[in-house]
């Protein structure tokens, strides 16, 4: 499974400076309200200092009382301000976020369906969830965090240093530990954090496809299997956990020294300043709670780092599903609606090829059938033809035009591909029919269900096209959702259309009269469809039998009924 890629470091640094761009009023309000409480409770080690002098050097009950209101209004005053500023700093988070979210589903929309499903749905999925919500935590509450300290430790030293420059020199001491212990932790916990990340979302996207798959896993008597395979997928996700814990418990212990030893060293500065009439106890006094001030907001800001940096890789992962920028050539648009298939080969791994040289014109307006035994590559020269994969080697060409070469908006004009697989969005019928671009009148959606025999299901719905489905709202059978597939063809209007199995969950007599109300509107397409009832082969122009991955007959019904060949036999088989 191929995974979707991550965004460079300098994209996620560009992100970030055109953010602070877009919402430049919304941060310098946040910043300023930051400094403001910073500034205001730097206040209180001050006063505290100023009780000491007037206690030790005698002083009246009204003034101790002064300077203990006083204290306690500073507190009130940052206690107010700082939650404000937090307020504002999770408002805007959310702000980004939302953001963020829409910019990643209409990225993600934009992949190649190729792509996609390369990588497969639960690498999108984690991405989507996972990343996002780790995003959200950081930036709604690691983000202000650390601002908070940032600005308190540039406050507090700048205090510091105009209060008592000797006592200051104190701070130097946990330099020498601080500064190479967080060096040689940030150079080696984001490549632990992208391993641990990875680990997780493969093991989501396994959980996700063992329960997507669960029937065929069980018919398959494969439940053992896939059961394995979760826990192994569990056991690598909590290695990577137990690799960053590991990381973090060799760098904390060094933090938690780095912040006891100015302590000392500026009690034994204290001391000697104090003994020489340097400095009087109040300053002492100050100087150490400025001390102790900076080491909640520092520790709280270093443990908060972890999470950034888990929501840095989280972020590269999102800003990663882009899709790739165009080279700037443009690419050779279709002249013309023939089919051209030639020396095509394909494989989805490199050791097993599922095409083997496949030859092909399909002139337009031509039905061709394609049929064969289970895992011939029916389903794969399908996709082929729609685009959705590029051949390993030969070529696909519309009117000249190499398919897997199209831009999305180009080629979904000339070639739809419509399988079983169907989905219904949560959100009106209206909603789910108009998902095609463009702009089309209620009788005209109700002739594009008419057209694949829904129109009796309409007509039973209490708010007809503006009627809720999907989730929590009102059930659609698999087969219906199939003809609202086929409803959205309708109204997109290709002018080729690949039909993999696409009434695969209609009944027969369903299926053989949807098909016949499609007559009318296919009228003038090109249609292949990939056979798997035979009575579709019988009233194609051409039938072509896929064996083994090669092209082994091609012609219409009865002339392969007469050659007795390999079509005459699954014929047979299928009476």
């Amino acid at each position: 499974m191929k995974k979707l890629p991550l965004a460079d470091k300098k994209d996620v640094r560009r992100w970030i400076k055109e953010t602070a761009r877009d919402n430049k009023r919304e941060f310098s309000v946040m910043l300023g309200l930051f400094c403001v409480a910073t500034a205001i409770g730097l206040a209180g080690p001050r006063l505290l200092g100023a009780l000491v002098d007037e206690v030790v050097g005698g002083t009246t009950t009204a003034t101790i009382t002064w300077l203990a209101v006083a204290f306690v209004v500073v507190l009130g005053a940052q206690a107010w301000f700082k939650g404000l500023a937090r307020l504002r700093a999770r408002v805007f988070g959310e702000r980004i976020l939302a953001k963020n979210r829409e910019e990643f589903v209409g990225n993600a929309l934009d992949l190649p369906l190729g792509t996609v499903e390369a990588a497969g749905t639960g690498d999108l999925l984690s991405r989507a969830t996972t990343d996002v919500s780790r995003i959200d935590h950081a930036v709604r509450f690691g983000a202000p965090e650390i601002l908070i300290a940032a600005v308190t430790v540039v406050f507090t030293v700048v205090a510091m240093v105009v209060t008592s420059p000797f006592l200051a020199l104190g701070l130097l001491v946990a330099l020498p530990l601080l500064v190479p212990v967080n060096i040689w932790y940030q150079r080696r916990i984001p490549d632990v954090m992208r391993r641990m990340l990875d680990k997780w979302s493969e093991l989501q996207s396994t959980t996700h496809e063992t329960a997507e798959g669960a029937r065929t896993a069980e018919a398959l008597n494969l439940t053992g299997r896939r059961i394995r395979t979760g826990h192994d997928g569990l056991d690598a996700a909590m290695l990577g956990e137990r690799k960053v814990r590991a990381l973090q418990m060799r760098w904390i212990p060094s933090l938690e020294i780095s912040y006891v030893l100015p302590v000392p060293v500026m009690l034994g500065l204290g001391l000697l300043a104090y003994s020489n009439g340097w400095e009087g106890l109040g300053t002492i006094t100050a100087m150490l709670l400025y001390s102790q001030v900076m080491t909640g907001p520092l520790n709280e800001a270093l443990f908060w780092l972890a999470d950034m940096q888990v929501a840095g890789v989280s972020l590269r992962r999102l800003l990663g599903v882009r899709p790739a920028s165009s080279s700037g050539e443009a690419s050779k648009a279709p002249h013309g609606q023939d089919i051209e298939v030639r020396d095509v080969r394909f494989g989805y791994n490199a050791d097993r090829e599922v095409l083997h040289g496949i030859d092909l014109r399909v002139p337009a307006g031509e039905r061709l059938a394609i049929v064969g035994p289970s895992g011939a590559g029916k389903s794969t020269l399908g996709r082929l033809l729609a685009g959705m994969s590029a051949p390993t080697s030969g070529s696909v060409r519309i009117g000249g035009a190499e398919v897997s070469t199209l831009p999305d908006d180009v080629l979904r004009g000339e070639v739809l591909l419509l399988t079983q697989e169907q989905h219904v969005f949560a959100g009106t019928l209206r909603d789910n029919l108009t998902l095609p671009a463009g702009d089309w009148t209620d009788e005209r959606l109700l002739a594009a269900l008419a057209s694949v025999g829904a129109a009796e299901w309409v007509a039973s719905l209490p708010d007809g096209l503006d009627t809720k489905v999907g989730a929590g709202a009102v059930a659609v059978p698999a087969a219906m959702a199939q003809q609202l597939a086929l409803a959205r063809v309708v109204l997109a209007d290709p002018h080729t259309l690949v039909l993999d199995e696409a009434t695969s969950l209609l009944d027969t007599g369903s299926a053989r009269e949807l098909e016949r109300s499609l007559s009318a509107v296919l009228e003038g397409r090109t249609v292949i469809a990939i056979a798997h009832r035979l009575h579709t082969a019988a009233a194609a122009d051409r039938v072509a039998v896929i064996e083994g991955g090669r092209v082994t007959e091609l012609g219409s019904h009865a002339e392969l009924l007469a050659a007795g060949g390999p079509y005459s036999a699954l014929v047979a088989a299928a009476s």
